[in-house]
């Protein structure tokens, strides 16, 4: 008798034992949390998405996500179908699309831990957690994002540390003391037959700001649709007179070069502008500011930086 309630004490005691150790955690910063037994995000629409263990299989419906996995050592098995330059090693990955445009079919055949797409992303959402693939969505309407994406890719691959690297490297180029150029700019970003104006909210409006120059379209009103954005009214460009005009542009630079110089013949207002007589119209490079670049967000700020201070010696 007394044996067995000796043996009775022991098991209840080591249950008690191991339901506590089992509850222990560790937190983290930029909302996201990593427990013994899940590892849990918070992504860019507010949504908590949770594994339990560090995903190890990538397919990313965006550019600059991928890179940030791809720095980070994550494994991409499926990547965004783009005519922007990629590492040499990412281009026999499966394409799978944009995140407007995507290849269900071909994702859910590639079986990924995790697919990561833009945010607006949530209809197809439930299609692939029914293939038992987690979606994560993102944004990158600044450079502040995309330090937040490499933290939660750090958290999701365990590889907090070198998350941290990255974001320091990024927060150097950034705060780096330069003279600020003041100069006055305007950024178009589109494709032929389709202009808008970037406002200060957008990435690269971040990028000017941040590079020193002066957006003159932050008085734009937005577009309801596209809130980083403004319509492109020539009055307003003509009554701001910028110093230098940007081109965005996903596709051929040439091609929206030429068809943005079309539009500008079409009103002779544009020709009165101080960039249009100094022939200030900067193509910017595609895959730095036509897409979410994530690391090579440094690149962008420096290019940036470069440009404003080559008008300024002009001026």
């Amino acid at each position: 008798m007394k044996t067995k309630l000796f043996q009775f004490t022991l098991t209840f005691f080591l249950l008690l034992l191991f339901t506590g150790c089992g509850v222990k955690g560790t937190e983290s910063t930029g909302g996201t949390k990593v427990t013994e037994s899940k590892v849990k995000v918070t992504d860019a629409s507010g949504r908590e998405v949770a594994f339990d263990t560090h995903p190890k299989k990538f397919a990313s419906l965006t550019i600059g996500d991928m890179d940030i996995i791809h720095q980070l050592g994550g494994e991409i098995v499926g990547r965004p179908s783009t005519k922007v330059e990629i590492p040499e090693e990412l281009e026999k990955v499966v394409e799978i699309g944009n995140t407007h445009q995507p290849n269900i079919e071909k994702i859910v055949s590639l079986k990924p831990d995790v697919l990561i797409a833009n945010v607006g992303f949530d209809k197809n959402i439930p299609a692939l957690e029914n293939q038992g693939i987690q979606t994560i969505m993102t944004e990158a309407n600044s450079i502040e994002d995309i330090k937040k994406n490499i933290e939660t890719y750090g958290t999701l691959l365990g590889k907090e540390s070198k998350a941290q690297e990255l974001i320091k490297q990024i927060e150097q180029v950034v705060e780096k003391q330069t003279e600020a150029s003041e100069a006055q700019a305007l950024l178009v970003y589109g494709a032929p037959g389709s202009f808008l104006a970037a406002l200060p909210t957008s990435l690269a409006g971040d990028i000017l700001e941040k590079s020193g120059g002066i957006n003159v379209a932050s008085n734009f009103p937005k577009l309801k649709e596209y809130p980083q954005y403004a319509q492109l009214a020539v009055e307003r460009v003509v009554e701001a007179d910028p110093d230098i005009i940007y081109l965005i542009t996903h596709g051929d630079p040439s091609g929206v070069e030429k068809a943005f110089k079309q539009e500008m013949e079409k009103n002779a207002a544009w020709k009165n502008l101080d960039a249009v007589k100094k022939g200030n119209i900067v193509v910017l490079p595609s895959n730095l500011f036509g897409t979410n670049p994530g690391t090579k967000i440094t690149e962008a700020v420096e290019y940036m930086r470069q440009s404003l201070k080559d008008i300024g010696k002009d001026s």
